[in-house]
């Protein structure tokens, strides 16, 4: 359980935008350390579990609820109709964690089968969408297009196309913007590339590729990305950040966050990839900023029932 530690300003912040007065029943501990908490310059903070409420004057105010346990499955460019219709099907027999938001994403020519023959409670993402709106851009895809094929997620900056189609952070980020604005969620992929590891700048290349997009979203978009951290070097190769090395990006991750805002620093999704896999995925879960997992390879098999449901 995450907990989030509030201090003399907060608490009394708190106690005045949401005007407690008085005990509620709903969650009577938590709420009377609330309302019995008595600023000082020796105050101590106290802490409240992410999965606690207050019941308010007003409907229930959730505070600091659990973030929402993701995993997608990039598919790439493989498959045919038959494959993918086997593992939608499997998907749609097997169960699912249903704490677990399952978003899948077949290659373009797919997406209109897939979406038709999930269970609606599995999301369907593109791999790209364009930044224009229409107009000549042989093979794109524009966000109207996806939206009229019932597709709402796009997996967007994957290492794959910054690398081999040479997209840029800016032009990325501008495929994002348009998205969010189009009503289609992002998953938005950032990662390092071994060389880049190896000079420890992890942390700058990331920070850099997340500044590009804070450039073209407002706070409140953020709502609309999950953030994709794939270490270049571990996508596809059996190569895998330990547990240890995907926490702490991801940690970073949030801390950057805080720039954007404290309600983006709490409750943006922040998922690993790379070389994901049944194996390693319960483990990985355990961190406490890794809130799911993007799944290459693994997506295109039986096991991927079992990375889903890794908190099980």
């Amino acid at each position: 359980m995450r907990v989030r530690t509030y201090d003399a300003r907060s608490i009394e912040e708190l106690r005045t935008l949401y005007k407690v007065d008085a005990p509620r029943s709903a969650c009577p501990s938590i709420y009377a350390n609330l309302l019995s908490f008595q600023p000082s310059s020796s105050s101590k903070a106290i802490n409240i579990p992410q999965t606690s409420f207050l019941s308010l004057q007003t409907p229930a105010l959730f505070i600091n609820m659990p973030r929402q346990f993701f995993v997608g499955g990039n598919f790439k460019m493989n498959g045919v109709a038959q494959s993918i219709t086997d593992i939608v099907n499997n998907l749609n027999a097997a169960k699912l964690d249903n704490s677990t938001e399952v978003v899948i994403s077949p290659p373009a020519i797919y997406l209109a089968l897939t979406r038709e023959l999930a269970d609606p409670k599995i999301g369907v993402a593109a791999q790209n969408v364009y930044d224009k709106p229409n107009g000549a851009f042989t093979g794109e895809i524009s966000v109207e297009q996806l939206r009229d094929t019932k597709i709402n997620w796009a997996v967007i900056g994957h290492s794959e196309r910054r690398v081999i189609l040479k997209e840029t952070d800016e032009f990325i980020a501008r495929k994002t913007k348009a998205a969010i604005e189009g009503g289609v969620s992002v998953i938005f992929c950032i990662g390092e590339t071994l060389e880049e590891r190896e000079a420890n700048k992890t942390i700058e290349v990331v920070t850099r590729q997340l500044n590009a997009a804070a450039k073209e979203l407002s706070a409140e978009q953020w709502e609309k990305v999950v953030i994709a951290y794939e270490p270049v070097w571990a996508i596809g190769t059996g190569k895998v950040a330990t547990t240890e090395q995907a926490q702490e990006v991801h940690a970073a991750i949030r801390k950057w966050l805080e720039s954007i805002s404290a309600h983006a620093q709490e409750n943006v999704r922040i998922i690993y990839g790379g070389s994901v896999s049944e194996k390693n995925c319960r483990e990985l879960a355990t961190q406490p900023d890794v809130d799911g997992f993007l799944v290459g390879g693994a997506s295109l098999k039986p096991a991927f029932v079992d990375i889903i449901n890794a908190r099980i």
